[in-house]
């Protein structure tokens, strides 16, 4: 019996010697990742930040800017929806460019681009000035973002692809995070200080990229790519052909999402400054705080949620949650309440996109999981155009419209989700 004893001890033993090198070599394999080509994943990851920090430093301010160049909340849809089509034009033609031109011009060029809206936002006293700085914005961020994620699939294994990509979607998580709340703390420097400081950062990044960032394509394969783009299909054809794949409702279900939160998401620094009197500083606060708690949940509880539930039963009750809880916004008081009411809306809409996203490709096969990535990418894009729209003329109309609009297209697609779900079991049946 000792005889075993003491084997099972070295055996333990060994063991975790071996759990130990796994784990430095996991580590070792990580931080070669991040400094390999003269660091260029965290360069990268740097680009990516710098850009969607930017997109949500506009959030908090946006109300105080309102009052100061006399512009409507329709005026305020239509500066959403013009950054959200010009960046569904370009990125098609933008990352075809990048897999002609390479990607570091590419990024570079995004960058530059994207200092020029940052600092035009901030000079801007007349409101088409405003809409030239947004549609250069979507312009720098069609341009960055698919030559970023093409540049980690050109250098990255596919064992090191997922991690890779998990980088950057880190990267963008956080800046979505940290723009709404630097831009409302930097906005008591001055209300145009936060687009000034945005701007000079994206233009020393841009030159640190130009001198440090190695191109990843060889002049061989921009060769390559330039015949076998060709033959790919456009943008507008796909979309044509979408609607008659099996998975279509489920598209037509991920443009009423995203219309609808879109409505919320768009008018609600104008809401709570025009119902609340909320300051840059306080709206910043709310939304950094919900995406926080957000961002949190999909990182701990989503994975076993969706595992628990299943995709059907996630999305329609998060689509009840959040339609009944933007409903409740309308009625609720003083600021601990609207801060709790927020984030429930937010958790709701944090488990829904990626909970769709999942139904969708789980409902794709094999060959189509690119195909309906893109059309999932369009579609909310699609949706993110048109709420923007409709939610700046209802709140022109009526401070609560939007609301109230938005709860109605979220009822409405918990009911096509219900609908998609009986479907689904019928098939399945």
């Amino acid at each position: 019996m000792r005889v075993s004893w003491a084997w099972l001890e070295q055996d333990g033993q060994k063991k975790n010697r071996q759990k130990g090198v796994h784990r430095g070599t996991w580590r070792g394999r990580e931080m070669s990742l991040l400094l390999r080509n003269r660091g260029a994943m965290l360069l990268l990851m740097l680009n990516i930040f710098l850009a969607f920090t930017g997109i949500g430093l506009v959030v908090p301010i946006m109300p105080t800017y309102m009052n100061e160049l006399h512009i409507g909340g329709s005026v305020v849809g239509l500066l959403v929806a013009a950054f959200s089509l010009t960046q569904l034009l370009v990125s098609p033609f933008a990352g075809r460019v990048s897999d002609r031109l390479g990607r570091k011009n590419i990024i570079v060029g995004g960058l530059i681009v994207f200092a020029v809206s940052e600092l035009l936002f901030g000079l801007a006293n007349v409101p088409w000035l405003l809409f030239i700085s947004r549609m250069l914005g979507g312009i720098g961020a069609a341009m960055i973002m698919p030559a970023v994620m093409a540049y980690v699939a050109d250098t990255t294994s596919l064992e090191e692809r997922a991690k890779g990509m998990g980088l950057i979607t880190a990267a963008i998580s956080t800046g979505f995070i940290i723009g709404p709340g630097l831009g409302g703390y930097l906005a008591d420097f001055g209300i145009r200080v936060p687009f000034f400081f945005a701007a000079g950062a994206a233009a020393v990044v841009s030159v640190v990229t130009f001198l440090i960032l190695p191109e990843s394509l060889s002049a061989a394969q921009r060769a390559e790519a330039k015949v076998s783009q060709e033959q790919k299909e456009s943008l507008w054809s796909q979309l044509l052909r979408s609607y008659r794949e099996p998975y279509f409702f489920g598209l037509v279900i991920v443009f009423v999402l995203a219309f609808g939160l879109a409505n919320y998401e768009t008018v609600f620094g104008l809401f709570v400054d025009h119902k609340f009197g909320f300051t840059p500083k306080d709206i910043a606060f709310i939304i950094t705080f919900g995406s926080i708690a957000g961002a949190v949940v999909q990182v701990s509880v989503f994975g076993w949620i969706l595992n628990r539930f299943g995709e059907n039963k996630v999305i329609s009750i998060c689509l009840l949650v959040a339609a009944l809880f933007i409903l409740l916004t309308l009625f609720v008081q003083g600021f601990v309440v609207i801060v709790a009411v927020t984030c429930i809306v937010f958790f709701a809409m944090d488990i829904l996109r990626p909970a769709v996203g999942t139904q969708l490709s789980k409902m794709a096969g094999e060959s189509q999981q690119g195909f309906v990535a893109g059309m999932n990418s369009a579609y909310t894009s699609l949706g993110n155009i048109a709420g923007p729209i409709v939610a700046g003329y209802l709140f022109d109309l009526n401070i609560n419209f939007p609301y109230a609009a938005a709860a109605l297209v979220l009822g409405l697609c918990f009911w096509l989700s219900l609908s998609s779900g009986k479907r689904g079991m019928g098939q399945r049946g």
